[in-house]
């Protein structure tokens, strides 16, 4: 029974220890919450001013000449991959990379340590992923575009919902659609549409990526937190649970150490 009783306490003391290991990965994942929102709402304003202006920019016939509209026959595939850092993050990384896995023919561009992992090193970091990186990428990509080295673009990242929703999801940017609705009628563009367009498309893409990537950033922090904290709960039942088990086995050895003494006293 002491041997119980030990393994027991080996256990309990294992437990424990992880308990405070997910403890404090919470909490550093509740620290970078707030932050990590903010980037991304600032990102979604400026994206939804650039968004604003490919529309009008897409809704005048003269930008249908612009190779950032052209839609080809064939459908070779770029996309960008963006996952996390790190792992103990639930089902975050996971259903990136299933999302991603329907796309068996796509050549992948990975941001984030565990995209590098899977598809090959570019990028290592989707926390602290710069401008400066996604107007270097989304230059490269456009010009890749432009001379028809593939035909469309898309980004699979994570879409923060609330702290304990996320959905990975795919974005396809390239080739633009034509708006039917906006028109850039009554607007003058200096020396004219399509050369706007044309200049405004790697901006677009680059804001695209970067915003891409903080939301995604977001949404990963957020599904860290949610894991380390259904991590610590269960670890705790565990303990509760082992503790009582211990309790009964050192009562249970007392009794019958008691039992044993009681014996021998009487012969």
């Amino acid at each position: 029974m002491s041997e119980n009783t030990k393994a027991l306490r080996v256990r309990i003391k294992s437990v424990t220890s992880t308990m405070q290991l997910t403890n404090a990965m919470g909490l550093v994942a509740s620290s970078k919450i707030r932050r990590a929102n903010n980037s991304m709402l600032l990102g979604r304003e400026y994206l939804q001013a650039l968004e604003k202006t490919v529309a009008t920019l897409t809704g005048d016939r003269e930008c249908l000449k612009s190779p950032y509209m052209q839609e080809r026959e064939t459908q070779r595939t770029r996309i960008i991959v963006i996952a996390g850092d790190r792992g103990l993050a639930g089902g975050y990384n996971a259903n990136v990379f299933r999302l991603a896995a329907q796309y068996t023919d796509a050549q992948m561009i990975p941001i984030g340590k565990r995209a590098c992992d899977k598809y090959g090193k570019t990028y290592n970091s989707s926390e602290h992923f710069s401008f400066e990186e996604a107007a270097a990428l989304a230059d490269e990509l456009c010009t890749d575009f432009a001379d028809g080295e593939f035909d469309r673009l898309g980004i699979i990242s994570t879409r923060y919902i609330s702290v304990m929703s996320q959905e990975a999801y795919i974005r396809w940017i390239l080739p633009f659609g034509r708006n039917t609705e906006n028109s850039a009628s009554g607007m003058i563009f200096e020396p004219d549409c399509l050369t706007v367009l044309n200049n405004v498309a790697r901006e677009y893409v680059a804001g695209m990526i970067t915003v891409c990537a903080r939301e995604s950033f977001a949404s990963e922090v957020a599904a860290r937190r949610m894991a380390m904290d259904s991590a610590s709960k269960n670890a705790q039942q565990m303990i509760n649970d082992l503790q009582l088990e211990y309790n009964r086995a050192r009562q249970s050895a007392i009794t019958q150490e008691i039992t044993e003494i009681v014996a021998g006293s009487g012969n």
